[in-house]
């Protein structure tokens, strides 16, 4: 197998965890050869194969794995046993970690208040993130049918009933 990227000696203590900024090595998917990228605990952390890459200023440690053609970037963790694969992208301020698997798709932020997360459950040892934005706290539509309204244009008014 043919390495990807390496560990360069640019290091960060994240929560007592000694963390390796990468570089990559050779072109791959839109990476580019001595590129660097974010920070990981080990090599094990990403895949060597397919297009996996973590920039920016993520973090990937523990036993935490990104694989596929899967992305970690921005001020994203993943850590714990957790799991990003596939197409999908973890970015923002969003948290990945336990036992959960994000397989497609995009989770970019922590939970607000007004966002549902919902989690599948993959197998026993895995499960999927999927963030659905509900705004609950947004104001209800209002029906203007039948309202007067009345709008001035360059110094003249003029009255209308929306139907």
């Amino acid at each position: 197998m043919n390495k990807k990227f390496k560990l360069t000696s640019e290091t960060k203590e994240w929560y007592g965890t000694k963390l390796y900024r990468i570089e990559a090595i050779t072109s791959f998917g839109s990476v580019d050869k001595g590129e660097k990228g974010g920070f990981v605990e080990k090599e094990e952390n990403i895949s060597q194969d397919g297009d996996a890459w973590v920039s920016g200023n993520a973090r990937v440690y523990g036993n935490a794995r990104v694989y596929g053609d899967a992305r970690v970037y921005g001020d994203a963790c993943v850590y714990g046993n957790a799991r990003v694969s596939g197409n999908a992208w973890v970015y923002g301020d969003a948290r990945v970690y336990k036992k959960e698997k994000l397989i497609g798709g995009y989770f970019y932020h922590t939970k607000s208040k007004s966002e549902k997360i919902e989690v599948m459950v993959n197998d026993d040892n895995y499960e999927t993130l999927c963030s659905n934005p509900k705004y609950d706290d947004a104001p209800e539509e209002i029906s203007l049918k039948g309202k007067k309204v009345k709008v001035e244009l360059d110094g003249v008014s003029y009255t209308a009933t929306i139907d």
